[in-house]
């Protein structure tokens, strides 16, 4: 069984100290690769050190999060684009909106995500996308360049039904993470009815850690929980659920190896 972690932070501190230990642990369980979505400035020299450090298995992604738009975003964001477009990235992320903490920059968010978004048309890249408390103006804002052909990801995607079926219709894919293992989430019935070819595993490592794990910190090897549940609420063997998501993580992310 080959997964593939479409969404993963092991290039942060909380992995210095068991990082080769942790990528075997990862591979044993069957990940193949694991993408990286940078989150700022600041966190491109981690992303870089990791993912050159295990080449075409930790495939880089360059942008900048919602959470770090904020004073001096235009002059941070333009050093991000001469590096996406320099680069050999497999998507541009991890971008999008962000309603929950302080939205003093909101409108700000929204103007770095539409140009992150014209990057990712011009260079043919997808886009990895954080959309918390604000999914229907995340649909909203990407429509236009969904029709212009730009190939997207919902990050571990935690909306309603209703949400599921827009995003998946306008050619969204849905990151599944571990909030689907987790006893007060009804994301397995959101997802039960979504076609299986609009759906991705993630593990937002180390964060979101999957049932039986939670108050550990997460990694890739805990892939096989999410997909396990994922399998249960699509009425899926884990070993074509499995074949499913990674075929999906494949041709979105352009990863041919």
């Amino acid at each position: 069984m080959v997964l593939i972690d479409t969404h993963t932070h092991i290039f942060h501190k909380e992995f210095d100290t068991d990082l080769d230990e942790m990528v075997a642990r990862s591979r044993n369980a069957g990940v193949s690769h694991m993408l990286l979505p940078n989150i700022n400035l600041e966190s491109v020299t981690r992303l870089h050190t990791v993912s050159e450090k295990y080449p075409g298995i930790c495939l880089p992604m360059m942008g900048l999060h919602p959470c770090d738009v904020n004073e001096g975003w235009k002059k941070e964001l333009e050093a991000i684009g001469e590096l996406l477009h320099q680069g050999n990235y497999c998507a541009v992320g991890e971008i999008g909106l962000d309603r929950h903490w302080d939205l003093t920059y909101y409108d700000a968010q929204t103007e770095a995500l539409k140009i992150q978004f014209q990057w990712a048309l011009d260079l043919n890249l997808p886009v990895s996308i954080h959309s918390r408390k604000a999914i229907d103006e995340t649909l909203t804002i990407a429509e236009p360049y969904m029709r212009k052909g730009l190939k997207a990801v919902l990050h571990c995607f935690g909306g309603s039904a209703q949400q599921a079926v827009k995003a998946v219709d306008m050619g969204f894919y849905l990151g599944v993470g571990g909030v689907i293992t987790y006893h007060n989430s009804n994301l397995h019935s959101v997802l039960a009815p979504i076609n299986p070819e609009r759906l991705i595993l993630e593990t937002d490592a180390p964060y979101l850690t999957p049932v039986p794990y939670r108050g550990k910190r997460n990694e890739p090897a805990y892939l096989r929980e999410i997909n396990a549940k994922l399998a249960a609420s699509l009425g899926l063997s884990e070993e074509k659920c499995a074949e499913i998501t990674t075929r999906n993580a494949r041709l979105i992310f352009h990863i041919n190896d």
